[in-house]
């Protein structure tokens, strides 16, 4: 899974071979140039977060990474994947860009891509760009496709009529 780049690495050491380096002056570090800039660190995508079957959380989660829920939560989550396991429970409303329920919710799903799998328990309103739900998956609500389900669905109001003297 982890491999190791060899360009930072010292190679074997045989004697003859060693040279060293000029030391540049101090000015030159205190003040990198383009020619000496360091090169930038590779982006590396955070891991997912599991919260596992043993754990209780009572409040609201936010990421912008993934998150695995296996345990129960009893607040509200937003996340970008949210994965629901087969033994979890949240009570609360869910948003994420992709959903995938495979064990029980109690609220509100809204996601871009929704998926209940056969294990699934939905017990609310769900709004979604996509949705897939398999056989034998259990839902009661109502299901309602929006262009942008992560909006908060508030739609704005007109403003009131200007009273007339």
């Amino acid at each position: 899974m982890f491999s190791k780049s060899r360009i930072n690495e010292p190679g074997p050491k045989t004697p003859g071979t060693e040279t060293e380096k000029p030391k540049a002056p101090e000015s030159a570090l205190a003040r990198p140039s383009s020619e000496h800039a360091l090169p930038s660190a590779p982006k590396v995508k955070p891991a997912t977060s599991v919260l596992s079957s043993d754990l209780l959380v009572t409040g609201n989660i936010k990421t912008s990474g993934d998150i695995q829920v296996e345990g129960t939560v009893e607040g509200d989550i937003r996340a970008h994947l949210l994965t629901v396991g087969e033994s979890a429970t949240i009570r609360g409303e869910i948003v994420a860009d992709d959903i995938v329920v495979n064990g029980r919710v109690v609220g509100r799903v809204r996601g871009l891509k929704v998926r209940l799998t056969s294990s699934a328990r939905v017990e609310g309103d769900i709004i979604h760009k996509t949705i897939a739900i398999e056989s034998g998956a259990h839902f009661e609500g109502s299901v309602q496709r929006q262009d942008d389900p992560l909006s908060n669905g508030v739609t704005p109001k007109l403003a009131p009529p200007l009273a007339q003297e």
